[in-house]
């Protein structure tokens, strides 16, 4: 069998993906290849929950257009299909005077990307928040949160409902293309012709490029954050979501406090490089991984400009003392006891050559494919989006 369509990835962005391409192109064959024996293993099972904003992103790109048509394509499909979420809103905070700027910056933007923002006096934040100190805040209304690993499920269900087949245990070996223009995928299992590729393959869609005889320009480096969550006697604490104003000067958003859907609350992430692509701990080490990392120049320009910052992020990920005082800097009165160890998430991050972040999403087209090669956070918020945009690609190719 030939496939008219084959994605590679079965985390939330090729799910979504392939469940556009069902939909949008009846009775064609879809085919997700998913290395995993469940889908959303990595990125997506290792997600927050949240439904972000677009408050963060430039005007105009990819990420903050596909944020504010996502999060209210990810509301409607919940309600829809009846999954849980909560349009439960976040408030940004300033803990002193150097971070007013910033958050007047972050109002501005806010209100260039159409969103509902407003400015909190430190007695209005603490109406929403009580247990938060600040000396100024937003509140974006717009923010909420969903279970994305029950999202991407059902996205999983609708394809195959749809004629669609989700392959799991299917890692990809090679790729290689015949003459007449199919890609020969193969796998362990055999081998997979098809006849339009789409690379969702997350911590390895640049390896995933290189097999399909691409040159992506970046490489993936992977970040891994790491969590603590509120004791359940102490959960009461955070309401819904305290964010800070992020560091300009280092390029992740810095520890916030989630609510998460099911009621538990994770206070987090730190930044740290993962020393495997799939690496969630300290433990985690693959040989090649380091490597590709350690070789690349690109990672050492980023490192020499964010050595202070990356030292500070270290030196959390291995003292709790030291994390504990940077969850301290929003709500006070939380101490040792009210935490406790939870789990982690690798980012799979696209960095230029020269050092520096790809900030948008990469989405990439070539003849007979496209590969996403960049799409961290928000891109669970944006999965719908990001697959009709794919969608709308292949539907111009073919």
């Amino acid at each position: 069998m030939i496939h008219d369509f084959t994605v590679i990835g079965g985390g939330i962005v090729g799910l979504s993906t392939a469940m556009t391409l069902v939909q949008r192109f009846p009775g064609s064959r879809v085919l997700v290849l998913e290395k995993e024996p469940f889908v959303a293993r990595h990125q997506t099972g290792h997600n927050s929950g949240v439904i972000h904003s677009g408050i963060y992103y430039k005007p105009g790109s990819f990420k903050a257009e596909f944020s504010k048509k996502g999060r209210e394509s990810i509301v409607a499909f919940c309600q829809a299909q009846g999954l849980p979420y909560d349009l439960c809103g976040k408030i940004i905070v300033a803990t002193d005077e150097s971070e007013l700027p910033r958050l007047q910056a972050l109002y501005e933007r806010g209100l260039q990307n159409g969103l509902a923002v407003t400015r909190l006096t430190p007695a209005e934040a603490r109406e929403i928040e009580p247990s938060v100190s600040c000396i100024a805040a937003l509140r974006v209304p717009e923010t909420g949160i969903t279970d994305f690993k029950l999202v991407s499920k059902k996205y999983a269900e609708l394809i195959v409902a749809g004629g669609g087949e989700v392959r799991l245990g299917s890692p990809v070996v090679s790729i290689s293309r015949s003459s007449s223009g199919e890609f020969r995928i193969t796998t362990p299992a055999g081998e997979v012709q098809t006849k339009f590729l789409i690379n969702c393959a997350g911590l390895f869609s640049d390896r995933v490029a290189r097999m399909a005889g691409e040159d992506p320009g970046v490489r993936i480096v992977p970040f891994r954050g790491e969590y603590y969550e509120l004791t359940p006697e102490r959960r009461s604490l955070v309401r819904a979501l305290i964010y800070p104003v992020p560091n300009p000067d280092f390029p992740f958003l810095g520890v916030h406090f989630t609510r998460m859907i099911d009621g538990e609350v994770h206070a987090g992430p730190n930044a740290v490089l993962a020393l495997k692509r799939e690496g969630y701990s300290w433990q985690d080490f693959n040989a090649r991984d380091l490597f590709e990392t350690l070789s690349y120049a690109g990672f050492w320009k980023l490192a020499s400009k964010n050595l202070r910052e990356g030292s500070k992020e270290v030196v959390r990920s291995l003292s709790r003392a030291a994390f504990l005082r940077s969850l301290q800097r929003l709500i006070p009165s939380l101490s040792d006891s009210d935490i406790q160890p939870s789990g982690a998430g690798v980012r799979a991050q696209a960095l230029l050559p020269d050092g520096k972040l790809v900030d948008d999403f990469m989405l990439v087209e070539k003849p007979g494919a496209i590969h996403v090669l960049n799409a961290p956070s928000p891109a669970a918020t944006c999965s719908i989006e990001i697959g009709k945009w794919v969608g709308g690609r292949v539907g111009v190719a073919v």
